[in-house]
């Protein structure tokens, strides 16, 4: 039986491409989560996945705190290669962050092939430092590869949960009507100032007739602020694959797990790029998917609106030609998406992963 270890810790974009993966391996796989405590993986994570956890960081720090960063890290790395020994792992896959690091490391000493997944388009940054060290860095889109040099890079696309794969029908909690669905995920890190700017935009998308479905995610102190038929507000729910899969328009942060999702589900999107992610690679995400016309890119703002009113307006809007034939805007968009979606990364990284044994 192939034994994988699997790094992935912290936020969706690093765990939700890894449990896609793991998901649709063959049943014959056995496998070993490795992730940090109080994070993420330990609430979402299926029992039926062996979860081992570890204490690890950045190397951030400057002067002193950062050479015990350092010390943390060649610790982190000696108790990877024992779990690798204990757990007699024939192959590991990462998808980056700070637990990748003392995984890449340890698979190094170790002589355990590796594979590294990128799933942003600017890569992070132990990829740039540590992907060399890796058999094989695969990518969730192409443009990363430039970045990469040293790298023995293959474009995969990124994984995603197979609930998005597959058609899911609107929750009964949603409003019903002929008004375009208007789906806006305020997410969980930074989701205030994202949240400040739907709610701006709220009433008059409902003067307009729009359904709007707004999730907010659990850093937002303003819920409760509206009532109305056609809007609901929550801060939480499984539903984003139906949500996103019969949405006219969705409203979200740029992150690669995001961005994949909404091509799958092939949603038109206005994104807005959480303003402090490291390296701004949700701005890097954002603007890939603009370039293909699948998107289109606002800055957050805290006081000023009118942009992401004139937006929206402008996209649900339906312009006649002389030939009294219809411009449609998001229907546009749609075929766009058909340019950047990859629906094939589990299956091209399974395949990468039997290879590479």
């Amino acid at each position: 039986m192939p034994r994988l270890l699997i790094a992935a810790s912290g936020t969706g974009g690093h765990l939700f491409p890894a449990l896609a993966l793991a998901d649709a391996l063959p049943q014959i796989w056995g496998v070993t989560w490795l992730g940090v405590p109080d994070r993420m993986e330990t609430k979402i994570l299926p029992s039926h996945y062996r979860l081992k956890t570890l204490k690890v960081g950045g190397l951030q720090s400057k002067g002193l705190k950062k050479i015990l960063e350092l010390f943390r890290l060649i610790l982190a790395t000696q108790r990877v290669c024992y779990l690798i020994k204990e757990q007699k792992i024939h192959v590991i896959f990462t998808t980056g962050g700070y637990i990748a690091a003392p995984t890449i490391l340890a698979a190094l000493w170790s002589k355990t092939p590796i594979v590294l997944h990128e799933s942003n388009v600017f890569p992070g940054k132990v990829t740039r430092i540590l992907g060399r060290f890796c058999n094989i860095v695969a990518l969730g889109f192409s443009p990363a590869e430039k970045h990469l040099r040293g790298c023995r890079t293959v474009l995969t696309g990124t994984p995603v949960r197979k609930e998005f794969m597959i058609y899911q029908s609107l929750p009964d909690w949603v409003p019903t009507g002929k008004g375009p669905l208007i789906v806006a995920l305020g997410g969980s890190q930074g989701a205030v100032g994202l949240n400040l700017m739907i709610r701006g935009v709220i009433p008059s998308l409902l003067q307009r007739g729009c359904r709007i479905v707004h999730i907010t995610g659990e850093n937002d102190p303003c819920t409760g602020r509206y009532s109305h038929p056609n809007y609901v507000e929550r801060i939480f729910t499984h539903h984003i694959p139906a949500l996103l899969q019969n949405a006219d328009l969705a409203i979200s942060r740029s992150g690669a797990g995001t961005i994949c999702e909404l091509l799958a589900c092939k949603c038109p999107s206005i994104l807005i790029p959480f303003p402090f992610s490291a390296d701004k690679h949700q701005d890097w995400n954002a603007s890939y998917a603009a370039e293909y016309g699948a998107a289109i890119i606002l800055q957050e703002s805290k006081s000023n609106f009118e942009p992401l009113e004139q937006s929206i307006q402008r996209l649900l809007r339906y312009k006649s030609t002389q030939n009294h034939s219809l411009f449609d805007c998001l229907g546009d968009m749609r075929k766009n998406i058909n340019q950047l979606s990859i629906e094939t990364g589990e299956t091209s990284l399974i395949k990468i992963l039997e290879d590479i044994i």
